[in-house]
């Protein structure tokens, strides 16, 4: 019996590779890549993504609405307050390893 391997490349992970299309389309944009990042920790009320985000309220909101509409990013309510989150584990490992990879000084690096 031969092991079969999958790609992004083979037809039947279209859904996944939308998915993965999707997800670069988002991190591609400086600002909803902001949001995902402030996001990568838990949840986070849109008040303080206001106020921390260098974005206009409607900005923000528009990219929220797209990170929703793309099913990046999810909401809860309590009383006035809406508090976003990132709807999969997998967006959040990825931001923690670009984080990682560009954002961490390395190991050795001499002007640390």
């Amino acid at each position: 019996m031969v092991a079969t391997t999958h790609s992004l490349t083979d037809e039947t992970n279209s859904v996944n590779r939308e998915a993965v299309i999707q997800l670069l389309k988002a991190m591609a944009n400086e600002h909803r890549l902001s949001i995902l990042c402030s996001l990568r920790d838990g949840e986070v009320a849109v008040s303080e993504l206001s106020r921390t985000l260098p974005l206009s309220q409607s900005a923000l909101s528009q990219h929220l609405a797209w990170l929703r509409g793309q099913k990046l990013v999810t909401t809860r309510r309590q009383a006035q307050c809406i508090y976003y989150r990132l709807c999969d584990d997998k967006v959040s490992r990825i931001i923690q390893l670009l984080n990682q990879l560009y954002c961490e000084p390395e190991h050795g690096d001499a002007s640390a």
